[in-house]
């Protein structure tokens, strides 16, 4: 019985953590003097949540002096395609 069990534990790990790397989430940031606003989307790791996005996104923002005012949504690679020409710039760079 054991012997069936651990194949099928370790498809699971794996595609759970398949699952965890193709996260995305679209997000909506902003500058201030001048106040300058952009629309952006960026790869996340872990936990494929708003949460865990906006924890992960924020900072990285911050590094460059923007500000992250909310995470749009979450999504999965199948998403990608259809934001990547209204996120311009800002497609995966942050």
């Amino acid at each position: 019985m054991m012997k069936k069990l651990i194949p099928l534990i370790l498809a699971g790990l794996l595609g759970a953590t398949a699952a965890q790397a193709d996260c995305y989430a679209d997000y909506k940031a902003k500058q201030d003097n001048p106040l300058r606003l952009h629309y952006g989307v960026a790869q996340v790791s872990g936990e494929c949540t708003k949460p865990n996005a906006q924890a992960a996104i924020a900072p990285r923002l911050a590094a460059d002096g923007w500000a992250l005012l909310t995470i749009v949504g979450v999504f999965d690679a199948n998403g990608l395609d259809s934001r990547k020409g209204t996120a311009g710039e800002y497609f995966l760079r942050y």
